[in-house]
């Protein structure tokens, strides 16, 4: 993992910030992707990514924090799960988690119709 870290809020939720290699399906074959998470604490926000498909995903260290802009976004977002290049070039904007993950919803393999 190439960074992350987490910023504990004044009402004792966090926001989790991850910088993860994207699906194939996303951004293209190993781009890396900046994830936010808002969670009540650090594991469910870790396992909200983990429900996703995200199963290699662990937060070591605090070597990245969210910043405040990412603080906000993540915020004012309804799902609190959001992504961007991690490159940040220019003014991306933040994407919900869904946009990355594909039309399968997860970023596994697809699932095969019942």
């Amino acid at each position: 993992m190439a960074g992350g870290g987490f910023c504990r809020l004044p009402n004792g939720t966090v926001v989790v910030a991850l910088t993860l290699t994207g699906p194939s399906g996303g951004t293209g074959p190993g781009a890396p992707v900046r994830v936010l998470v808002h969670a009540a604490n650090r594991a469910r926000a870790l396992t909200r990514l983990r429900n996703l498909g995200l199963r290699a995903v662990y937060l070591r260290g605090n070597d990245r924090p969210p910043t405040p802009d990412e603080i906000t976004a993540v915020l004012h977002h309804p799902d609190g799960l959001l992504w961007r290049a991690a490159p940040q070039a220019g003014q991306e904007l933040w994407h919900p988690i869904r946009a990355l993950l594909g039309p399968a919803g997860h970023a596994g393999p697809a699932r095969p119709a019942a």
